[in-house]
């Protein structure tokens, strides 16, 4: 037996292929995913570290005539300029200053996503369509909707990266995808009453899980990475 093909270089190649294949999908094949598989994923992700093990993490599932309610709900927020104004996000995911590299990297992915769609800079309504397509989870049959008590602190927030992380490797290992969506935050008021979440719990973000859809030309959006001698320095 080589090196190659010793189990413990297959099982990081098999590691490797689940991080480096997870893109976020936005358009999704119909077909269902069995509940079975939903939960195994949840309990693999459940291993991921938090400090002192508190697990701050709590999931919402939503499928079939539960999902089309919620995306009903906030589409129809999204659709009118009345009632989204009065929606705004609960915490700051994105900085309030945008300054270089990241604006930049932030402007090319939204530009090369227009591009593969046809969308103009100045078509202001097809930009608008595809943001709502967020609130439908893209089609996937199953939306999470995640959520964290107030008391938790930035920690705990950290804790809970690695938490969706994980999840997003789990579904790749057993060939399904996914898209974190940190665009249902402004609508959490919605989500709250929707999912009747206790006063304590604050929406975090929300996920599509499911089947890519192959023949979606979104889908074949492939974003750049900086190299690690970009952001890694080593000291001896």
């Amino acid at each position: 037996m080589t090196a190659e093909t010793t189990p413990s270089a297959q099982a990081a190649a098999a590691v490797d292929q689940a991080i480096t294949t997870r893109r976020s999908i936005r358009a999704y094949l119909p077909t269902p995913v069995p509940r079975q598989t939903i939960e195994e994923i949840l309990a693999v992700a459940s291993r991921a570290p938090s400090g002192t093990n508190t697990q701050p993490w709590k999931v919402y599932v939503l499928t079939g005539a539960a999902r089309e309610r919620l995306s009903a709900r906030i589409c129809a927020a999204h659709d009118d300029p009345a009632q989204r104004s009065q929606h705004a996000e609960e915490y700051a995911y994105y900085p309030t200053e945008w300054r270089s590299p990241y604006v930049d990297r932030r402007r090319k992915v939204g530009w090369d996503l227009y591009s593969l769609l046809g969308i103009a800079k100045t078509d202001k309504a097809r930009m608008h369509s595809q943001h709502a397509r967020n609130y439908t989870f893209f089609d996937a049959p199953v939306g999470l909707i995640f959520t964290i008590d107030r008391v938790m602190q930035q920690g705990s927030w950290l804790d809970y990266g690695m938490f969706l992380q994980s999840i997003m490797v789990a579904a790749r290992a057993r060939g399904l995808d996914t898209c974190p969506q940190a665009a249902f935050t402004q609508f959490h008021r919605l989500i709250s009453e929707e999912l009747q979440l206790p006063p304590d719990e604050m929406v975090v973000c929300g996920m599509a899980l499911g089947h890519a859809d192959p023949k979606a030309i979104e889908n074949t959006l492939v974003t750049e990475r900086e190299p690690v001698a970009g952001f890694a320095r080593f000291l001896e």
